[in-house]
């Protein structure tokens, strides 16, 4: 399948395909290793993983058994919770590089803003791409309050704010501002882990353009101009996922996609993951 996935220039000039691979939940060596491959053959380049998904190691063993080409490569781990603070950050990043058997990672994530780190963990992320360990920094479920509070002492902002983003909660304020700052917003859980699948509007959509429920759905992430990371262990899913490149959806589609808003998160509120130190 040609690949056909568009690359962003983030804001420090590294380029980041818009589309990539999330690997969450994906512990098992083998079934990982197998959707590692069926995604750089379906035209994926993008792997997104986090110290929480505990699936590093099994990474860096699948990257090796591939042999895929690091150059060709944009892999992004993050960081968790129980690693934030300044030396914990620069130790646990260190220790994720070894298991992922990489000298560096294309990008490296905080994953929940925390008040008892907040600087101190940015600080060490800071510190970490001065000494090539990283080549960019961002951050993930960071809300607009906690990028201006960012700001108020860092030496350079992020790049990439990675947050749950789907047509029931479509973060339009927050988009926005990411892009007014030159910060690429990328959406986890663009599918809303299936919950929106289903829904008549998007069925009807998806039947209009002979695609499936989660095509359309990621087209119209597409037609958004942010990044997202959809994930599946499943070969066909995996090649329908990135086949989103060969229609478009019209306005009057794009804007019935859009008011299926209703506020509804299948993961954390960031702001009592702040307040709590913990995914509580």
């Amino acid at each position: 399948m040609e690949n056909q996935v568009k690359l962003l220039t983030l804001a420090d000039g590294q380029k980041m395909p818009q589309e990539g691979f999330g690997m969450y939940k994906i512990t098992d060596q083998s079934t990982l290793t197998a959707a590692m491959k069926y995604a750089y053959d379906a035209g994926y380049r993008l792997f997104d993983t986090a110290q929480l998904y505990k699936n590093e190691a099994e990474i860096g063993n699948a990257l090796k058994e591939l042999a895929l080409p690091r150059e060709e490569l944009f892999i992004t781990t993050k960081v968790a919770e129980p690693n934030q603070g300044y030396q914990q950050t620069i130790t646990s990043v260190k220790e994720s590089l070894r298991k992922l058997q990489l000298d560096y990672v294309n990008l490296l994530l905080i994953h929940w803003p925390i008040e008892k780190y907040f600087f101190d963990t940015w600080a060490a992320l800071e510190e970490l791409k001065k000494q090539g360990l990283t080549r960019s920094i961002g951050v993930s479920n960071y809300q607009m309050i906690h990028l201006q509070y960012l700001a108020t002492q860092a030496h350079e902002m992020p790049v990439v704010n990675q947050i749950e983003c789907h047509p029931r909660l479509n973060q339009r304020p927050l988009i926005k501002y990411d892009k007014n700052h030159q910060i690429v917003t990328q959406a986890w859980s663009p599918l809303g882990r299936g919950t929106i699948l289903t829904n008549p509007v998007i069925e009807k959509i998806a039947k209009a353009h002979d695609k499936s429920s989660a095509q359309i759905v990621l087209r119209w992430h597409l037609q958004n101009g942010i990044a997202f990371i959809p994930k599946s262990v499943h070969e066909k899913r995996i090649k329908q996922n990135i086949d989103i490149y060969d229609f478009s959806l019209t306005d009057k589609e794009m804007t019935a996609i859009d008011a299926l808003h209703d506020f509804t998160r299948v993961g954390k509120e960031p702001a009592l993951v702040y307040e709590y130190n913990q995914k509580w």
